[in-house]
């Protein structure tokens, strides 16, 4: 069963695409380009539609969903916990 999916292997993050992740939840990926398979454990919570981290990220690095620049981080993420507004901020304001 897949429970998120990845556009490239160089994206930071991964997208929810299952209801009820539970931290603690063995979660299997998607990497639609290079056609594989990735597994994490859910760290937090993350909603259906929400991202998750596939990589430690640090405060100011860079987070890349569909081989796209989405923001910047601006509270640590662990990998495999739930990324969104609480933590990634736009870069245009």
């Amino acid at each position: 069963m897949i429970h998120f999916v990845v556009h490239d292997e160089n994206d930071s993050v991964g997208v929810v695409v299952v209801e009820g992740v539970k931290a603690g939840d063995e979660m299997t990926g998607w990497i639609m380009d290079q056609d594989k398979e990735v597994a994490f454990k859910a760290a937090s919570d993350i909603p259906i539609g929400h991202k998750l981290a596939i990589c430690p990220l640090a405060e100011g690095d860079t987070v890349i969903k569909y081989g796209v620049d989405i923001g910047r981080v601006v509270a640590d993420i662990g990998t495999g916990e739930h990324a969104h507004v609480h933590n990634i901020k736009t870069k245009r304001w």
